[in-house]
């Protein structure tokens, strides 16, 4: 007997990525899932569909009976990027891939399309307690944000024309098991106790644990008022840069080596080496309102920061706590 007859199947691209593993794993009980990859690998209780997102992939033959699209592919942020027109490659996969997708979704039928975004559509930094919201006048600085921007927008003009419905979610930094980059090397540092000069930063930022984002992704597969809305999402605790490193290190059970050297000095310092952009990561604040998610959904972040850190810290100890 097929134990996903009569779930609603869901289609996730990006589905072996950080958040998309995860997702997959938490939507198999109660959903059927068609789950997007690049290379052709096995997936238990999911039917695997092996495509690119770009602009020419023929979506129409996985779509016949999918109720909800949940996108996450895309081609992400990357710091030393080398393409001569870094725009134009954003736009190829993750405009005008995202668009071709959801004119075909409409097309088929397809009820609702959960589009995730980025925060940094919003812009790259806040004044400390002036957090950003729904509301705000997009202010994207590089060419990923804008990309994402501009799938937005594309994205509500179909639902607009189709009636089918669209759910955009802004994530800030997404942290978890399996987190990558430079949060899992600076759990690299704190392990290792190296010192860092970051001992006195005063900023406040908003982070996302990963259990979190699923669940939100969750409750707008099926909520009624998420239709056509765009939604922030955080922990609803703001740390500074300093205590984010505190709780992470206790967490590993370690005592991090932090130098208390003024943010000032620090963003002279890294600016005179070309580093004014981790500068503004490390010491600027970027703080995010989830009132809206809150009020129009009933939501609220199922796990605190202490318990997200927790849970990566397990992962990271047993994963790479022995290299």
């Amino acid at each position: 007997m097929n134990s996903q007859a009569g779930k609603d199947c869901i289609l996730v691209t990006g589905a072996t990525g950080f958040i998309g593993s995860s997702l997959v794993n938490k939507l198999v009980p109660e959903h059927q899932v068609k789950a997007v990859v690049r290379k052709d690998l096995s997936m238990p209780n999911v039917d695997v569909v092996s495509e690119d997102l770009n602009p020419a992939t023929n979506w129409s033959k996985y779509l016949g009976n999918v109720s909800s699209i949940i996108h996450l592919a895309a081609r992400v942020h990357i710091m030393h990027d080398t393409a001569v027109d870094p725009l134009s490659e954003f736009r190829k996969v993750n405009v005008e891939g995202t668009l071709n997708l959801a004119r075909q979704a409409a097309k088929a039928q397809v009820r609702r399309f959960i589009f995730l975004s980025s925060i940094k559509v919003n812009g790259e930094e806040t004044r400390q307690n002036e957090p950003f919201k729904e509301t705000d006048e997009p202010a994207p600085k590089d060419s990923y944000a804008i990309s994402k921007w501009e799938a937005e927008e594309g994205l509500f003009r179909i639902a607009d024309a189709s009636g089918m419905e669209v759910v955009v979610i802004r994530p800030p930094l997404v942290y978890g098991p399996g987190v990558k980059a430079n949060f899992l090397q600076m759990m690299k540092w704190l392990y290792r106790g190296i010192p860092l000069p970051l001992g006195a930063i005063d900023n406040k930022r908003s982070l996302v644990a990963l259990d979190n984002l699923i669940d939100l992704i969750k409750v707008c597969i099926h909520h009624p008022a998420a239709a056509n809305q765009v939604f922030l999402v955080s922990d609803g605790e703001d740390l500074s840069t300093t205590e984010l490193l505190r709780r992470l290190a206790r967490a590993m059970g370690r005592w991090p080596k932090l130098v208390p050297i003024p943010s000032k000095i620090l963003k002279v310092g890294l600016g005179m080496f070309g580093k004014a952009d981790i500068a503004k990561r490390i010491c600027g604040s970027l703080q995010v309102d989830i009132r809206k998610a809150r009020k129009v959904l009933g939501w609220q972040p199922p796990v605190s920061v202490d318990e997200g850190l927790e849970q990566t810290a397990t992962w990271f100890l047993h994963s790479w706590g022995k290299g």
